[in-house]
């Protein structure tokens, strides 16, 4: 999992050998060690239409809503992230979602591209 953080902006991006540990109901885990220190980051799929937000001795655990999430994968691959709001006012933590979407063309394949009816 690679993580992007910045102000009120966190952007969580795995690729898709993650995203099944996600849909198979594991977390998926970062964690950074330095002397006497650990911070981890835990994103797992929660029941729910919201997001959850958490922080343990161990880090930050995220909950990401599984119809939410289910309904980002049926659109992989795919450029977009799923964005979700975390707090209220100025608290608020932007949360973007993503599948790598090189990875998910290898394991996916190609997008699917929308055919227009012809003009005539």
């Amino acid at each position: 999992m690679k993580i992007q953080l910045q102000g009120q902006s966190l952007r969580l991006r795995i690729g898709e050998d993650e995203l099944a540990q996600l849909l198979a109901g594991e977390a998926v885990a970062n964690e950074t060690r330095a002397p006497g220190v650990v911070l981890g980051h835990f994103v797992r799929a929660v029941q729910g239409e919201a997001p959850t937000f958490a922080v343990g001795p161990d880090g930050w655990h995220i909950g990401l809503p599984d119809g939410a999430l289910r309904d980002y994968v049926d659109r992989l691959p795919c450029r977009d992230a799923l964005e979700l709001a975390l707090g209220q006012g100025d608290e608020t933590l932007a949360v973007s979602f993503e599948v790598d979407v090189r990875d998910s063309v290898r394991h996916r394949g190609p997008p699917q591209r929308r055919r227009e009816p012809k003009a005539g």
